[in-house]
């Protein structure tokens, strides 16, 4: 385990520092941002329902798994605790909600969105997306690499079960049948 959590480190550290510059870490902050709260892909999905009437019920599935994903993310960093990394001399260089890193719920929705809402929205557009806002949270010095990996799992899991189980139209959306 410790050389696991040495890697982790060495691994954040990296990402710390190296190709940073002004423009890309506003860049990143600005990417990162839209992230919050799963928030553009809860607007993505939402927009798709309001102009997709014949996918509707598939739009409204993927909002509900990106929701459960973000939800199911809080209980998990609840339970694990693992507060966020601290570098000597290179804080980080974005806000955060909570003091709280396992997993990143960046990651969780991102990747959650990108299997829930594939076969919408071309896959590769959706995982690239996905995974730069994965890599935006280490280089911004607020999650591990670990954190960020648990979280892709997380989300890809939750979101494949969610759509498999729920399905389309999804359970309780009236207007998304």
């Amino acid at each position: 385990m410790a050389s696991l959590n040495a890697l982790d480190l060495r691994l954040l550290l990296a990402a710390r520092t190296r190709g940073h510059g002004p423009l890309r870490d506003r860049v990143a902050l600005t990417y990162s941002r839209a992230g919050e709260h799963a928030a553009c892909w809860l607007a993505l999905g939402a927009g798709g329902a309001l102009l997709d009437a014949r996918r509707r019920g598939r739009w409204c599935s993927g909002v509900g798994a990106v929701a459960a994903a973000y939800g199911a993310n809080y209980a998990v960093k609840l339970a694990v605790r693992r507060r966020r990394p601290r570098l000597d001399g290179l804080p980080a260089l974005s806000p955060v909600v909570s003091s709280l890193s396992f997993p990143s719920a960046h990651a969780t929705t991102s990747f959650a969105a990108a299997r829930a809402y594939r076969g919408l929205v071309p896959a590769p557009a959706l995982y690239a997306a996905a995974g730069l806002f994965a890599l935006s949270r280490p280089y911004l010095g607020v999650h591990y690499p670990s954190d960020v990996v648990a979280g892709a799992l997380l989300g890809t899991a939750l979101a494949g079960v969610w759509t498999a189980r729920v399905g389309t139209p999804a359970a309780g959306c009236a207007r998304c049948r």
